[in-house]
Parts: structure tokens; sequence; C-alpha cells
């Protein structure tokens, strides 16, 4: 590595994390003041709101990433530009696929970091933080508790009419059992309790009807101690646990909820392929900052900056959509992830040539 590549790689990573630095303290005074009098009025503990702006920092950073790298590339670049640094490089013999090295290596060196924290710091503190506003901030419920379904495997489905997650009570459960895609029984209760002291569930108005060929065998209790497979709580998630889970976990996660029939299994893909795309983007995203920003222009560099910022809401706004088609149509979670990396690539390649003339 040259003394060059070492130059503009110490400003590239210096210039992302101090973009961050710069950023991160305005997001929380913004949120601070669009939030406080919610915390005074629920009289939220000091401790849990200092915990709340730890994971928000994280949350917060990883959310805006791509704007965080593409602003601080396109800044440093086009200080470099606007001193002629960038045309004593190439002036030198040195050609710009050889200049743009060192950005690539930083990008790397990025995405490693990205990687690190997306699959295993983020999950962390995106469920303190999410917890945090339903608990204090939010006036709807984290998770949907009436109507509930689930398919807990190939031969049994539940049924609840409504779930108190605080109390840990469903209202008129049923649980059906399928032989060859003929029920062979079916156990309904008024209402169904989780029992943590003694690990058991209990049922009120229990009935358990067994189907025969020629008649039906019924029995039924006042109140029936039991044990289940399941767990009352999978039966309606909170409506952000894909983004509580760290790389291993959402695997093994979205292949059980797979195997339930989750209408939601598409949103947990979405997760899961977004954290992987970033690590794609930072490549992305830093080749074409250094092609917008790397020659010399009349505007100067807010030309370069107000390019890059629209660029960059372009991309997360395509990210957005895409996603939503994802999740409320047939469109494929994976296509919906990798068509803005897709679209912005081939806008890559195509900067990139233009910079090279």
């Amino acid at each position: 590595m040259t003394i060059i590549d070492k130059y503009i790689l110490k400003r590239y990573l210096l210039t992302f994390f101090v973009m961050l630095l710069l950023f991160i303290p305005i997001g929380i005074m913004i949120d601070v003041s669009e939030k406080v009098d919610k915390m005074i009025e629920k009289e939220a503990p000091f401790k849990e709101i200092a915990i709340y702006y730890l994971d928000f920092t994280f949350y917060f950073a990883n959310f805006l990433f791509p704007i965080f790298l593409f602003l601080s590339v396109i800044w440093f670049t086009s200080k470099l530009a606007n001193n002629t640094e960038i045309v004593a490089i190439l002036s030198s013999g040195v050609s710009f696929s050889r200049f743009l090295r060192p950005y690539l290596i930083g990008a790397t060196i990025v995405a490693i970091i990205t990687f690190f924290m997306g699959m295993f710091i983020v999950p962390e503190a995106s469920k303190g933080y999410n917890e945090f506003r339903f608990k204090y901030l939010k006036k709807k419920q984290d998770r949907t508790t009436t109507n509930l379904f689930n398919q807990l495997n190939d031969n049994d489905y539940i049924y609840v009419s409504s779930f108190n997650p605080g109390t840990k009570i469903g209202r008129n459960f049923s649980l059906e059992h399928f032989e060859n895609n003929e029920l062979k029984y079916k156990i309904s209760a008024n209402n169904i309790r989780w029992i943590e002291k003694d690990s058991i569930y209990r049922l009120s108005g229990y009935a358990m009807r067994y189907i025969g060929e020629t008649d039906d065998v019924l029995i039924t209790e006042n109140r029936k101690d039991t044990l289940f497979t399941f767990n009352l709580d999978d039966l309606t998630p909170v409506s952000y646990i894909a983004e509580t889970k760290n790389l291993f976990e959402l695997n093994e996660f979205i292949e059980k909820e797979r195997k339930k029939g989750s209408s939601n299994v598409k949103t947990y893909l979405l997760v899961k392929y977004r954290r992987w795309s970033l690590m794609v983007s930072a490549f992305i995203l830093t080749i074409i900052a250094v092609a917008v920003s790397s020659m010399k222009r009349r505007g100067g560099m807010g030309i370069n900056l107000a390019f890059g910022i629209l660029i960059a809401f372009v991309f997360i706004f395509f990210d957005k959509v895409f996603g939503t088609l994802a999740e409320r149509s047939g469109f494929s979670a994976l296509w919906a992830v990798a068509l803005p990396n897709i679209i912005f690539g081939a806008l890559a390649i195509y900067l990139l040539r233009n910079a090279k003339r």
C-alpha cells in the first residue's frame, strides 16, 4: 500500500466516523425534543431513557448508514478535487481504477464492521429501542391480539379470539388435530392461561371431542391443567421480532415460521436480506460517490453534496417501495432487496466509465 493509498484510506474512514459522531447527537437531540413530553407524562425512569438512547445510537446509525457513507465519501473526495490533488495523482500516471483501490479497501472495512454490527449488535439494540417505544411513546400495541390463528406443525392448528400478552390469557381457544386431511380430535376452552409458576396451561370450560367414523366422543371438564408444545407468545410475535434476532437466531426463526405457515415470513426475509445487502451497498455507494465527486466542478462541493443527498434518499426510497411491494403482494423478498442494488450498481458502472474519461 503506497503513501497515497494510506492517505485516502485514512481520510475515507476518518470522515465516515466523524460524520457518524456529528449526526448521531443531532438525531438524539431531535428525538428528545419530540418525545420528552411523552416520557414525562409516562414517568419513564432515567435509567431506561439512558439505555433507550444508547440503543437509539446503534439503531439510528444502522438505519442511515447509506446516507452517512455516501456523504462522507463525497465530502472528502470533493475536497481532494477542489485542491487539485486528484488531478496531480492521475497526472502522475496512476489510472482511475488504481486510484479507486483505497476506496474499495475502505468500503471492505466498513462492510465488515457493518456485518458484525447488523448481525449481532443492532438486533439487541433494536429490541431495547422498540420495547421502550411501545412501552412509553406509542399508543398502539406492538402486536396483533385478536383473531389469532397459527399452524403448529403439519397436523395441529390453534386459534384464539383474543390474547392478552400481559396476563398470558387467551379467549375462545381451540386446537384441531388432523391426520391425512381428516379431523381426528378438537380441544376447545373458554380461555387458556399460562401458569408460569407450575409451567402448565390452565383451560377453563375445557372440552375435547374425538371424531369417530360413526359417532364422536366428548369429554368435558370445568378446569383442566395440561401441557402443550407451543408457547402462547408465539401466537402473536411483536411486529419487530425479526429485527431483534441475530444472524443465527433469525435463520432458525424464519425456518420455524415457514413450517408454521406464518403470513409474515416475507417481512422476516426482508430483514434478513437487508442485513446482507448493506455490505454490497457500501461498495456501490462508494463507487458512485467517487465517480460523482472526483471532478472539480464550477459549483464546488455544494453541487456534489446536493447530488449525493438526492441519490442517497432515492436509494432509501427505492428500498422502501420494493420492500412494501414484497410485504403486500407476491413480489419476491429477495428481489425487493436486490433491485435497488442492481439499479444503483448499473448507475455506478455508468458514472465510473464517464469519470474515467
